[in-house]
């Protein structure tokens, strides 16, 4: 892609999600996380009626008395959009491309952020950790987040979550709003998954296409397939192994949806073949609802 038709997809983004999050999106993005955390602000001698479990075993050791630590709500956010770019994300059967999915909920995201006046930072997934933008507030770096989801070229084409998510688990020392946008069309990350829900506001945002969930039964068609990510190819008999197939795929969502429960945490399914951003938005008005209660 040139850099002229990356600026212009950048402005069109902006554009069109940006007046999305300014009418619908940025109020259930605000209800559901501002206030959630409370940072350190000092410490002050014990009083009655104080809770013990407030009380600063360091201070108070030092200083021959009880002293006790008060918080502050926190006034700012982070969050962490961790895109996977692997080569599985180039496919889609229907309006757009998992891919192109992906840069519009990551772009959605970074305008609630911004609209808030809170930092957002950018995780490029692959095999690794390919590209990290740090947090930062102001337009000019969430753009700057949305070009590098709309345009970077990856190193890798395998996805390999865990290393990935280990690792941001081991950068990210303040908890913050962690969204990883992903196929998850990988195993093994169970543990890390499990990691970074520990320390964060995890929140899996799963890119589907419905060519991937099944495959058209036809007498006599064979299907060439090729696996983007490893390359290998083959033939499929449409007729003797559609019926294989979508039970594979059930029994890997089944598997997919038992992680996620592990982990305590609710995913959110987007699909190629309908508006990236409605069940984002469907998923921050539940949470904006059981809040409330």
């Amino acid at each position: 892609m040139l850099p002229q038709e990356i600026l212009a997809q950048v402005r069109r983004l902006e554009i069109v999600t940006g007046k999305l999050v300014s009418e619908s999106f940025s109020g259930d993005y605000l209800s559901v996380f501002k206030g959630r955390g409370m940072e350190f602000a000092s410490v002050r001698e014990y009083a009655e009626g104080d809770d013990p479990r407030d009380i600063d075993r360091n201070v108070s050791a030092r200083a021959g008395k009880a002293f006790v630590r008060q918080y502050v709500e926190e006034r700012e956010l982070t969050v962490v959009i961790a895109v996977d770019l692997s080569a599985s994300l180039s496919f889609g059967s229907a309006d757009r491309q998992k891919r192109e999915a992906a840069t519009e909920i990551g772009a959605a995201l970074a305008f609630a952020a911004l609209q808030n006046n809170d930092k957002v930072g950018l995780a490029v997934l692959t095999d690794g950790l390919e590209k990290w933008l740090p947090p930062r507030k102001g337009r000019r770096h969430v753009l700057a987040v949305i070009r590098e989801i709309l345009a970077y070229e990856p190193k890798g084409a395998r996805t390999a979550l865990a290393p990935a998510l280990e690792r941001l688990a081991r950068m990210l020392k303040r908890r913050c709003i962690l969204v990883v946008v992903s196929d998850f069309r990988d195993s093994g990350f169970e543990r890390a998954l499990k990691l970074c829900a520990l320390k964060h506001d995890l929140i899996p945002v799963v890119i589907e296409d419905p060519r991937e969930a099944s495959l058209p039964a036809s007498a006599g068609a064979v299907l060439a397939v090729r696996d983007p990510e490893t390359g290998a190819e083959g033939l499929i008999d449409l007729a003797a192994d559609a019926g294989d197939y979508a039970r594979e795929e059930r029994a890997r969502r089944d598997e997919l949806a038992r992680v996620f429960r592990a982990a305590g945490v609710e995913p959110v399914a987007s699909s190629t073949d309908k508006p990236p951003l409605d069940p984002l938005l469907a998923f921050f008005r539940r949470r904006a609802k059981r809040r409330s209660r």
